[in-house]
């Protein structure tokens, strides 16, 4: 009688262990993020920016990941063949473009020319010391976009402005963290 006990014990206790089992949430939404585009005339580690943001949507609970190919320098941000090919051997479900730009309205136009655009630089890295003077640094427009793999219209498609910084490796690092806080919001709000 104590064996058919336990074996019913046993089958008792594991069919109340399966009906308590908790769904399991979906996956993350896997993003690839492609590498930055630079056209302006500010030095920036590309690189290490992707790699920024990548961190912040890891951050945010998102499986991201670095692409080896890189956003177009063409007007409008789309994906190129490359990425979008990538994008889909990675299995991703969006994909971030970044891109650089120079905030002039002409980039033949002098720096002094639009008043207010132009800020002296407070940074503590600069190099001058303070010896010549303010540094002005002008800032910088940092286009991103959002896209839905295999998809040519983007979720989104816009931009923020950042300063330059002295050193090259500092240079949009907090432009990053912003992007990556606007995608997570963008995707969460889907």
């Amino acid at each position: 009688m104590r064996p058919w006990f336990v074996a019913m014990f046993l089958t008792v206790f594991s069919c109340v262990l399966v009906g308590q089992s908790t769904p399991s949430k979906p996956p993350a939404p896997r993003i690839c993020v492609a590498g930055v585009a630079n056209a302006s005339t500010v030095s920036a580690d590309l690189g290490r920016l992707a790699d920024r943001l990548v961190a912040g949507l890891k951050r945010n609970k998102f499986d991201a990941v670095t692409m080896d190919s890189s956003t177009s320098m063409n007007h409008r941000l789309q994906p190129t063949r490359d990425n979008a090919d990538e994008a889909d051997a990675k299995q991703c479900d969006y994909t971030v473009l970044t891109r650089i730009v120079e905030n002039r309205a002409h980039p033949a136009a002098p720096l002094t020319a639009r008043p207010g655009a132009i800020v002296p630089s407070v940074d503590a890295a600069d190099t001058m010391g303070g010896n010549s003077g303010p540094v002005y640094r002008e800032e910088m427009e940092m286009d991103f976009a959002l896209f839905r793999t295999s998809r040519a219209d983007p979720l989104f498609d816009t931009s923020i402005l950042e300063r330059a910084s002295a050193g090259v490796s500092d240079t949009f690092q907090s432009a990053m963290d912003r992007i990556a806080s606007r995608v997570t919001h963008e995707i969460r709000k889907k």
